[in-house]
């Protein structure tokens, strides 16, 4: 099954993980590291500085990609818009 998640396409039977995480800032210059939804709305609340949203996708061959967001809406949009494709 092809899944296509913003303007890129993938083999979904080649995807190995697929998951959104918040990005957050490290303090060290302009890095930034993610951190999983849970842990920012339960442990973090308030202590860190979140930079964006994306959803990671890791492929079987070891290849990496990330689909950065603005915001926690945008992110959750795609995510719907994802799920839906594997409803079809």
């Amino acid at each position: 099954m092809k899944l296509r998640i913003c303007d890129k396409e993938f083999e979904s039977s080649e995807i190995r993980q697929l998951y959104p995480a918040a990005l957050v800032k490290t303090g060290y210059e302009d890095e930034v590291t993610q951190a999983s939804l849970e842990w920012l709305e339960t442990e973090a609340k308030g202590r860190v500085e979140v930079a964006g949203y994306a959803i990671f996708v890791h492929m079987k061959d070891d290849e990496k990609h990330r689909f950065v967001f603005d915001s926690r809406e945008a992110m959750d949009a795609e995510a719907a818009r994802i799920a839906a494709q594997f409803r079809r």
